[in-house]
């Protein structure tokens, strides 16, 4: 079943039922602006996909509208066993580019990385995109809407962040931590 947002939090396309224990997320590359087409293409299929979203406002010269921008642009998340039927049905979906991974047979995501994009989604945590990182220290917050949120420690004038990447697609979002308890791993 997917999802419908309403006006007062972002939507998170993504169907927990479809989801199986042996299953894997990979994150496909999409066309451009394809995102939402692709993951309720993929839905209809009856594939767990994984699409989040984030509210945007944007100034036309005659007005303003509020938009549902895709988290990551021109990259959608599925749940799969990465099997040879599996793969095949992903890949044939309209707009669908390929796995994202080596060979391009797709890299499984940890799952406590997508747990905090989940996260972060459900409890509406202002944000800004950050350029992936891949060094630093591992870091896990500890109490709050944030707890068992995980990702790495960034510390520039006084400002204290937290960074929450997804390697596979190397991408990144930055999170203020001032207030929040933050322990090593």
């Amino acid at each position: 079943m997917l999802e419908i947002s309403t006006s007062e939090t972002p939507a998170i396309r993504f169907s927990e039922s479809l989801i199986r224990q042996e299953e894997n997320w990979f994150a496909v590359q999409t066309r451009p602006r394809h995102e939402k087409r692709v993951a309720l293409a993929l839905e209809c299929k009856g594939i767990c996909a994984f699409l989040p979203v984030h509210r945007a406002v944007r100034q036309w010269s005659d007005r303003k509208q509020v938009l549902e921008l895709p988290l990551f642009s021109n990259y959608v998340f599925v749940k799969t066993d990465n099997g040879r039927e599996a793969r095949a049905g992903i890949l044939r979906t309209d707009g669908v580019v390929r796995f994202v991974g080596s060979g391009g047979l797709g890299t499984a995501i940890p799952e406590e990385q997508m747990d905090a994009i989940r996260t972060v989604i459900k409890e509406e945590v202002a944000f800004t995109h950050h350029p992936f990182l891949t060094v630093g220290q591992k870091v896990r917050i500890r109490g709050g809407s944030l707890d068992g949120v995980q990702g790495i420690f960034l510390s520039t004038k006084g400002d204290q962040s937290l960074i929450v990447s997804v390697e596979t697609i190397q991408r990144s979002l930055a999170l203020r931590v001032d207030g929040y308890v933050v322990e090593a791993i």
